[in-house]
């Protein structure tokens, strides 16, 4: 009989000393109330440059990071602003929007966290938010109720602003008229002598926030006119855009806005192939503003957006979150104008 020897248990690996502020204090050479100073930014303390650059010494050597959770009960409330994310695809420019917003709220000391929310609609999104409980939150869209603002403040928010085109009881509102873009889309065009004027509405779901009230924009820059709309519904897909630009000259279309700069530079693509003239058949306008649309050619029209500064937009949020008591303000922030270039 063989006999197998018996393996010695595997030792347990040793667990690792969790640094705390004492020791970075000790290491530093100062007190636990300086080191809770320099780490949190407090501005109602001076501390020399000296000490701070020790404190942050000591701490990068010992690998010691602060306690949200603790700072939070120090404090009274979190520095955790929540996000959600947009339920509709963003394009280029509002992503870079998010992200100077995101860098401005991280320069006054806040900790952006952004909240995945598929599948979660309305008011039953604010319940999930506010388990986290975040000192403010940022509603890119329409998702929100005034039940789901009641929560979010029952849970300890200071702060709920809501982003879209309508106003929501208990959040400040920064306002986005979008059908603005779509009216001055369509002036330019009626301007242009464009008469037979087809628009873009995105086949993507979730869009219909946005693609909606630019189609409605573009009807009432018509409105009194003898130009007419067609509606052109349109995946952002090459063979989509193909299929429309084989039928373009069966619609009769001599213009088009196409919701926004990548829209337009696939459609534009594909008339071109259909050996469709842009603009001399058909006049083409985006919206964005985006470098891209310079470099196409011909050179793309479009509806400039202007979107408020992310500076100013986590100014008002620290603003609120430091005056909890004072009224909800309404911002309209979505400014538009046309930009001519050759495809129009």
């Amino acid at each position: 009989m063989v006999q197998i020897p018996k393996q010695s248990a595997p030792s347990a690996p040793t667990q690792r000393t969790v640094p705390t502020s004492a020791d970075v204090a000790r290491l530093a050479g100062v007190s636990r109330a300086t080191v809770s100073y320099v780490l949190n930014n407090t501005s109602a303390v001076r501390i020399s440059e000296p000490t701070r650059r020790r404190v942050h010494e000591a701490a990068k050597e010992l690998g010691y990071v602060p306690h949200a959770a603790a700072r939070s009960l120090r404090a009274g409330h979190s520095r955790m602003v929540l996000m959600p994310a947009p339920s509709v695809p963003v394009g280029l420019l509002y992503s870079q929007f998010f992200n100077e917003l995101q860098w401005a709220l991280s320069r006054l000391d806040y900790t952006v966290v952004q909240h995945g929310s598929a599948g979660l609609h309305d008011d039953e999104a604010a319940r999930v938010w506010a388990e986290l409980r975040p000192v403010a939150v940022l509603v890119p869209d329409s998702r929100l109720g005034p039940e789901g603002v009641a929560v979010l403040k029952g849970s300890g928010a200071r702060a709920v602003v809501t982003m879209g085109p309508d106003r929501v009881e208990g959040a400040h509102a920064l306002l986005m008229d979008y059908e603005r873009v779509g009216h001055c889309a369509g002036a330019h065009l009626v301007a242009r002598g464009r008469r037979r004027i087809g628009v873009v509405v995105p086949r993507e779901a979730g869009l219909d926030i946005v693609s909606g009230p630019r189609l409605e924009g573009v009807r009432r820059a018509l409105h009194g006119t003898d130009a007419t709309v067609t509606e052109l519904p349109l995946a952002y897909e090459e063979q989509a855009a193909a299929r429309l630009a084989a039928r373009w000259r069966s619609l009769g279309l001599d213009a088009v806005f196409a919701y926004n700069d990548e829209y337009a530079m696939l459609l534009t693509r594909a008339l071109q192939d259909e050996g469709i003239a842009v603009p001399d058949e058909t006049a083409v306008v985006g919206a964005d503003d985006l470098m891209l649309g310079r470099l196409l050619r011909p050179r793309l029209s479009t509806v400039h957006i202007e979107l408020p500064s992310g500076r100013d937009l986590a100014e008002l949020v620290d603003r609120v979150v430091r005056e909890p008591g004072a009224a909800t303000e309404t911002h309209e922030v979505l400014g538009a104008r046309i930009v001519h270039r050759e495809s129009s």
